[in-house]
């Protein structure tokens, strides 16, 4: 081997190291071809380049600028779904609406959706529904303290939900006071699902709305002006459903029964006539979790599972969370698990958004950048058209049935007729 010596330092031949260096980066460039085909891909979304926020920021430019990962990218990845996908006419938007939103004033975000065409259906929990009365009926609630003595505003009569406060006699009992009264107009009087009670409660909200000129204050009331179907999964599990079993203690002349098994029918057929006989696509906005997604969700199997009808599941997913994925609980049950039950197309499932904060945070900021950033979509108003889409889900039903299980149908109604 060639050497030389020069300040006491051994240096190999020139020629041989360049050639060395040589053979080193072949190496390396095979290798991270090997391992790495997809890099430029990886490494082809925007850059982060923190620029600095101006007084002159819109939501729109403090959410493109400056939500460029964790939660903050979720926040944006939703927006950017909503406002490429969900905007589009053919696609059918269900909003889920768990844990104290009304209380909190979420109606300033839920409405402007609603008028705006990107909510088409609402499940939603009763309580809710109890408290978004209260603001329609000019009964006020209170921004306040959760660091209070809890004994002393029971002595005061101040109900509370964390930092929220209102009158227990004042708001709470008058509420139900004026429920009451509502539930025992003639309307009310027969068997119905959540649907149609909603919507004759919509219909008295709304008028309340324009005889106290508070403005558009109520989700219910916005509901009904929209023809937006509104269900509540578990009608006996909030104040409303309380009052309804207090009234049926009272009198037999009170006639109202709600029927759980209608909401199935009538929101699986709304999703059913969105995918099958109108050919369009479906998205879901899940503000929360609990009975009110799983509602929501399951209309897929419902059409595949108990249906019989051939369907892949919603096409857009939408999640705003706390709850984990690793309890188990449907709350936090990420979509690619929905996938296993139908409930996603999962062909569809990577553009689902799941960001984990608190409703009261994302809300307000996905509808303000909404309603920046598109146009109206024409209300599809399915309320109006609840008898024609049950009729197609009875259609379908049957003929599926027919086809799929003859044996299975003909006992099913002989043991019916046996009863």
């Amino acid at each position: 081997m060639t050497m030389c010596v020069k300040d006491g330092l051994s240096i190999h031949n020139n020629a041989k190291i360049q050639n060395d260096i040589k053979n080193v980066r072949l190496f390396r460039g095979l290798e991270m071809k090997h391992n790495c085909p997809k890099k430029s891909q990886y490494l082809s979304g925007k850059r982060i380049l923190p620029q600095p926020i101006t007084g002159n920021y819109s939501v729109t430019d403090l959410i493109e600028k400056t939500f460029n990962a964790y939660n903050a990218g979720r926040i944006k990845d939703a927006c950017q779904l909503i406002t490429n996908e969900y905007s589009k006419k053919d696609v059918t938007v269900g909003m889920s609406l768990a844990g104290a939103l009304t209380p909190a004033g979420m109606a300033s975000s839920i409405v402007p959706l609603i008028e705006h065409g990107f909510v088409d259906w609402i499940v939603a929990t009763g309580a809710n529904m109890y408290h978004d009365m209260h603001h329609t009926f000019n009964l006020p609630l209170y921004e306040g303290s959760p660091n209070v003595d809890d004994c002393a505003l029971r002595q005061a009569g101040v109900t509370r939900i964390y930092d929220v406060l209102f009158d227990y006699e004042d708001v709470l009992m008058e509420t139900d006071r004026r429920l009451r009264i509502i539930l025992t107009r003639k309307e009310f009087q027969k068997e119905m699902g959540t649907q149609e009670f909603y919507h004759h409660l919509g219909k008295i909200m709304n008028e309340t709305e324009e005889e106290d000129k508070l403005g558009k204050v109520g989700i219910l009331a916005s509901a009904y002006r929209a023809g937006v179907p509104v269900f509540t999964s578990s009608p006996g599990d909030s104040t409303i459903g309380m009052n309804v079993a207090g009234l049926q203690v009272l009198s037999d002349k009170f006639k109202l029964r709600i029927n759980p098994s209608i909401d199935v029918n009538e929101s699986t057929a709304i999703v059913l006539n969105s995918k099958i006989y109108e050919k369009g696509k479906t998205g879901v906005i899940l503000v929360g979790g609990g009975s009110p997604k799983n509602f929501m969700l399951q209309t897929e199997p419902q059409i595949q599972e108990i249906l019989r009808i051939k369907e892949v599941g919603q096409d857009y997913f939408i999640q705003i969370t706390d709850a984990r994925a690793d309890t188990g609980g449907l709350s936090g049950a990420t979509p690619k698990e929905a996938v296993t039950w139908g409930k996603i197309d999962p062909k569809e499932v990577e553009k689902s958004v799941v960001v984990y904060t608190d409703s009261t945070i994302a809300l307000p900021l996905i509808t303000s950048y909404v309603m920046q950033n598109t146009s109206p979509k024409k209300l599809k108003r399915l309320y109006d058209r609840k008898d024609e889409l049950i009729e197609k889900l009875r259609n379908s039903y049957f003929e599926n049935f027919k086809k799929s299980a003859l044996k299975e149908m003909s006992r099913l109604v002989e043991l019916l007729n046996k009863n």
